[in-house]
Formats: C-alpha cells, sequence, structure tokens
C-alpha cells in the first residue's frame, strides 16, 4: 500500500515481554508478570497516521509489516542497578524506569526512560484491564524524548 511507505518513521522504544497470563493486573503487582525488557524501534506509517488523526479516534489505523524488537532480553534483576527514581512516583517501589536508552546509526536517536509519564506498571495494568495478557505478549513504552526519526530530522 503506497500510504505506508509515504513518511515511514521509526521509533525507539523499551518494550516488555509478559510472563504470565492474567488479565486485570494492578500496577502494584506488574513486575509479576514482566519477563524482560528491550528495545524496540516501532515502524510506523505517518501518512496513514495522519489520516486516521484526523477523525480524533487516536491512530486506530496501523501497519502490519515491521516492528524490530531485542536482540537481547534483559531481566528485571539485571537491570535493578540502573534504577532511578521515576518522574512521578505513583507505586511505593517501582523498578523502572532507567538511565539513557539510544539507538546507534551515527547516534540518530537518544531518550530518557526516567521522562516518560507512564511506568510499564501502568501501562500494564491499563492494557489488561478485560484482556487477558498472554506469555510473550510484547508491550511498547511509547517513543522516547527525540526517538523519531522524522522528529530529528525536520520533516515531521
Amino acid at each position: 500500500m503506497p500510504d505506508h511507505f509515504e513518511k515511514l518513521d521509526f521509533e525507539l522504544e523499551a518494550a516488555i515481554v509478559i510472563l504470565q497470563t492474567r488479565r486485570n493486573i494492578p500496577a502494584a503487582e506488574a513486575d509479576e508478570y514482566i519477563g524482560g525488557l528491550m528495545i524496540m524501534n516501532d515502524m510506523s506509517a505517518r501518512k496513514l497516521q495522519m489520516e486516521e488523526m484526523l477523525l480524533n479516534l487516536g491512530p486506530a489505523k496501523g501497519k502490519d509489516f515491521s516492528t524490530a524488537i531485542g536482540p537481547i532480553l534483559v531481566t528485571l534483576d539485571e537491570l535493578q542497578q540502573y534504577e532511578v527514581p521515576c518522574k512521578k512516583i505513583i507505586l511505593e517501589k517501582s523498578w523502572e524506569p532507567f538511565h539513557e536508552m539510544f539507538c546507534e546509526w551515527h547516534t540518530s536517536k537518544r531518550g530518557q526512560l526516567k521522562r516518560y509519564d507512564w511506568t510499564f506498571a501502568e501501562i500494564i495494568e491499563r492494557c489488561s484491564y478485560g484482556v487477558n495478557l498472554m506469555p510473550g505478549d510484547i508491550i511498547g513504552s511509547g517513543t522516547v524524548g527525540t526517538g523519531c526519526f522524522l522528529e530529528l530530522n525536520g520533516t515531521g
């Protein structure tokens, strides 16, 4: 589809992998369901997305041709030493966010997870509301600041 490739973009994100099946997971219990964290580059069809957003329903139509993940899955205990305070404290303890992440191709994209508005615990709570999360499900964080290529190259 031509509109899938016009203004093709990619976004630097973090992603989690769900470890066990459950629905309606409270944020306070969410860490138990996280198998690990990895880098994700979500490819976005911006022309198609902008057409959909005109309906004020959010980006309802996506694409199903590409999202790159990995290659390494890191468990929460391996990341514990990199823990930094959250932007806002919702839970008494939260393992996230961590220090900087970046995508290197002449270091074009760089962002910090600590600047996210929502923790993965909150994202899991919302995603699992009335929905079964299954082992192996991957949930992306959304783009880190300056993690969108069109944002960086000035073409919007």
